[in-house]
């Protein structure tokens, strides 16, 4: 059994929950208010998250954070969407970390600052956001424009789950995705087990 912290509002929660879904692994789920100051959130939460911040997993007693690491975490752990050689990892490995640096930065902050907070970024930072999300969402159309069905090959792995995190909400970060991204995005959303962020058990949005 797994215990998941984290929030409907965060696209790093989400790449958690939908790896913990789609690969059917229980869990309990606890929703942590992130309007919260970090030193005021609820325990047992505040005494173990290293950052204070989600999501945080707990496995065996042991608290596992930051999601990417997470994922990796739980392809290990169940051999499986990316852990089921260490080539296979490897290949994941690569994918978590540019994701960590070019959607995963992008993204979130087209997202946050024009849903929550249009005035605190200082002026040209979303327009380079933006900018540099384009090229993002570029790069990731074209390494899908083979016809292959996930990142990988023709099974989903953590690299599908990490890259999407925040790709279902393109309304709100005010984007577009090109054919081949959107064409993936759905193959994504019929995967057993998913939903829509806001749509997840317990999830309480914003």
């Amino acid at each position: 059994m797994f215990t998941l912290y984290g929030s409907a509002e965060s696209g790093h929660s989400y790449k958690v929950r939908l790896m913990l879904e789609v690969a059917a692994l229980p869990y309990r789920y606890e929703e942590i208010d992130l309007r919260i100051e970090r030193d005021a959130r609820p325990e047992p939460f505040r005494s173990v998250a290293k950052f204070g911040e989600v999501p945080l997993l707990m496995h065996a007693g042991q608290p596992y954070i930051q999601s990417n690491a997470i994922l990796l975490h739980l392809a290990q752990h169940t051999a499986a969407f990316g852990g089921e050689t260490p080539e296979r990892l490897a290949r994941c490995r690569e994918w978590l970390f540019w994701e960590a640096n070019r959607i995963g930065t992008s993204l979130p902050h087209l997202r946050f600052g024009q849903r929550f907070d249009p005035q605190g970024y200082p002026q040209g930072v979303l327009a380079w956001m933006r900018q540099r999300f384009d090229a993002d969402i570029a790069r990731l159309d074209e390494e899908l424009s083979d016809g292959r069905a996930f990142v990988l090959g023709d099974a989903p792995t953590v690299a599908d789950f990490a890259l999407c995190g925040y790709m279902f909400w393109p309304e709100q970060a005010r984007v577009s995705y090109g054919p081949h991204v959107t064409a993936w995005l759905a193959r994504i959303s019929t995967l057993p087990g998913w939903r829509h962020p806001y749509d997840m058990p317990g999830a309480v949005p914003f």
